[in-house]
């Protein structure tokens, strides 16, 4: 199946630009999976957006896990830590 520089969408018929680099990206993508251009690009789009979901969550975890450490009171002041790196790793300070 070859898709046009545009993606339409079934349920109301949008079109999206692709542009032709990506095309040819996703049309390799898919020969090498043996499936249609638009099933390739779901599986792709499918796992970007799960990766991405996953990422934000985590990174929210982790601004909450140092809001924690900074209301428990386990901080080392800047200049202590920038020390001790550098110190540590042999870098100027």
């Amino acid at each position: 199946m070859t898709l046009p520089n545009r993606i339409s969408t079934f349920t109301d018929m949008e079109t999206l630009p692709v542009k032709p680099e990506r095309l040819a990206q996703l049309q390799e993508y898919a020969r090498r999976r043996g499936k249609s251009d638009a099933d390739a690009l779901d599986d792709a789009l499918a796992d970007h957006l799960e990766w991405e979901r996953q990422d934000y969550q985590e990174a929210v975890e982790g601004v909450q896990r140092g809001l924690e450490d900074v209301n428990a009171g386990r901080t080392v002041p800047a200049d202590e830590f920038l020390d001790e790196f550098a110190q540590k790793h042999g870098l100027p300070r």
